[in-house]
């Protein structure tokens, strides 16, 4: 298997992925205060949310490497 279509697949998969679940969230260790040997962390949450127009651009743009990408001039 070629690179490309390699990287065609895989834009095609997360194209799909960004589709069905429209974003990700991921928690975040941060250090609020630190006064000697007392130190209080914080966990945030925060979310990134996939825009419908990236995972389409994906899809597409992988369609495209898989059709085109592999003839050669």
């Amino acid at each position: 298997m070629n690179p490309i279509k390699l990287v065609a697949i895989v834009l095609l998969v997360a194209g799909a992925l960004a589709l069905v679940y429209g974003g990700f969230s991921y928690t975040k260790d941060t250090t609020a205060v630190k006064l000697g040997p007392l130190e209080l962390s914080v966990k945030q949450k925060e979310s990134v949310n996939i825009p419908v127009w990236a995972g389409v651009g994906a899809i597409v743009a992988g369609g495209l490497l898989l059709a085109f990408g592999s003839k050669k001039g």
